[in-house]
């Protein structure tokens, strides 16, 4: 009998606080943060919602803490890990994280946190300083949205 494993998640969410990008001892860049989901059915008309913990590294976790704000919308493409330790207590304490390997803008221009005042502005996103231009993803600018084919 083969062996099958298999630990993908998809989700789509608001940021529920800014990112904020830190280095672990070894310099390697890390953020942690969560996302609120709404779930697709509510019980009794009231909308359901849950929250999950998210983790990036390296370039994702740049990536996030540059363009993503408290209440972005995102999508993120990972693993689920659970992870244990003992607190400064003693006691053992479990968390479950998704780790990211994607994520993805979801707002269109216009939309999201930017329309109430918020910091997050997607008509501000840059492109990343890349080592090589080799390496640069190449973006055409659109004048409008009435220019899309949808």
């Amino acid at each position: 009998m083969a062996n099958f494993n298999f630990n993908k998640v998809i989700l789509g969410g608001r940021l529920t606080a800014d990112p904020e990008l830190r280095q672990n001892p070894s310099g390697i860049a890390v953020t942690s943060f969560s996302i609120a989901v709404n779930r697709r059915f509510s019980k009794n008309a009231e909308q359901q919602t849950d929250f999950f913990n998210i983790v990036a590294w390296r370039q994702n976790a740049e990536f996030i803490s540059r363009y993503f704000r408290k209440g972005s919308s995102i999508c993120v493409v990972g693993t689920v890990q659970n992870r244990s330790w003992t607190d400064q207590q003693g006691q053992k304490r479990y968390t479950t994280e998704i780790i990211v390997d994607e994520a993805h803008f979801v707002d269109s221009k216009g939309e999201g946190p930017a329309a109430g005042g918020a910091p997050y502005t997607p008509d501000s996103y840059q492109t990343p300083s890349f080592a090589s231009d080799a390496s640069a993803p190449k973006f055409e600018e659109m004048s409008n949205d009435d220019d899309l084919p949808f």
